[in-house]
């Protein structure tokens, strides 16, 4: 199963958009990474997207990425065993 996280564009790599640089922060560390925009097209520096495994598959607004961010912090939690429900989905 793949997981797409949520990434924001930070830098074009090519003339055409076909190619962007993405980045978030987890925790104290920042990822960042090549994707691949050719699915949904050249989009502007600074816009978020739903990337997994090096593909950008869609566009997200900040409303669904914070809906993401809850649920991968309570799947970080869970597997750190420290999830409490109420906390992660209050509800």
């Amino acid at each position: 199963m793949c997981l797409s996280i949520p990434l924001q564009l930070v830098a074009l790599e090519d003339e055409n958009g076909d190619f962007a640089i993405a980045e978030r922060l987890q925790g104290s560390a920042l990822r960042r990474e090549r994707v691949n925009m050719m699915l949904i097209g050249p989009q502007p520096v600074g816009t978020w997207i739903l990337a997994s495994l090096g593909l950008a598959k869609e566009v997200v607004d900040d409303g669904e990425r914070e809906l993401i961010e809850d649920a991968l912090a309570a799947l970080a939690a869970s597997c750190a065993g420290d999830y409490d429900a109420s906390k992660h989905f209050p509800d």
